[in-house]
């Protein structure tokens, strides 16, 4: 039975806790504090530990390499832990786009680095990375999410030869608890921006409580994919086709509007220039 580990303390990690002990695998929670909320499953099957993805790389594996100890070993990493501070790019700068990728981007490689030596000795695993519809769109939090997904798909590349599975989970908008809930940076307010600053502020005030996405019907799809059961059942994952690509798991109409949006302006924009940027090669290569 599966082994997850995984930042479970709210939002899709809680949830994914319930889906994967539902199905009867062993569980390896974590979170910034050994605090939990009330509501927190409870189960003999759930081990949870504290893992601060600031704490440093040699942190990290420290307390990684405890946690395989717990159920033996680890089957399933969840990349789930993250947060938002939204900023204008410019007042924000370099300070606020290195607190963000310190969490959501160089935390989840120390995480992930610390659980692969134990995944690449047994040529089995699945890597679980999140990004969102928001790496499909602009702002200082899709700069993040994006950067999370190339390394997902740097990751399905080297981790081809030992038969471990990369899966990147893209939710759209979903109805989790504590999202959207920092302010705006405002430390180094440009009156220029004060405008689509305060539009940004009021839409993202207005976004709790309206999301169209149920976070539980997410969860359960995405320990399905993992599984290959359920909505899943019969899938083959690319390393089973000879391809070094991770899954990619969209989620949410939301998502797949954005998604082609995206698509859609920059394939527009290639049949627009075709002929300019097909005039680059070297005239002999033509």
């Amino acid at each position: 039975m599966p082994r997850w580990p995984q930042g479970t303390s709210s939002g899709f990690g809680k949830r994914l806790v319930l889906s994967a002990l539902k199905r009867g695998d062993f569980v390896i929670s974590s979170s910034r504090s050994s605090k939990l909320p009330a509501d927190f499953p409870q189960s003999p099957r759930i081990h949870h530990i504290v893992l601060d993805l600031d704490s440093g790389t040699d942190e990290i594996k420290k307390n990684v390499d405890e946690a395989v100890k717990i159920w033996g070993r680890i089957d399933v990493l969840v990349n789930n832990a993250g947060s938002v501070l939204p900023a204008m790019l410019e007042e924000g700068g370099t300070m606020i786009l290195q607190k963000q990728l310190q969490t959501n981007l160089f935390g989840v490689l120390d995480v992930t680095n610390a659980v692969l030596p134990h995944m690449r000795a047994r040529k089995s695993g699945t890597v679980v990375f999140s990004g969102s519809r928001s790496s499909w769109r602009t702002d200082v939090p899709a700069s993040v999410d994006l950067s999370s997904v190339a390394l997902g798909e740097c990751f399905a590349v080297e981790l081809e030869p030992f038969k471990i599975n990369v899966l990147i989970v893209e939710p759209g908008g979903f109805r989790t608890e504590g999202m959207l809930t920092t302010p705006f940076y405002k430390e180094n307010p440009i009156p220029d921006y004060d405008e689509l600053r305060t539009r940004w502020e009021y839409i993202f005030s207005r976004i709790p409580g309206t999301q169209r996405g149920d976070p539980a019907k997410a969860t359960e799809i995405m320990v399905d994919f993992v599984r290959s059961e359920g909505v899943a059942q019969g899938m083959l994952w690319p390393l089973e086709k000879g391809i070094a690509l991770p899954v990619f798991l969209p989620l949410g109409q939301d998502c797949e509007d954005a998604i082609k949006e995206k698509c859609d302006l920059v394939l527009d924009a290639c049949v627009e220039w075709k002929d300019v940027l097909r005039s680059t090669d070297f005239d002999e290569e033509k």
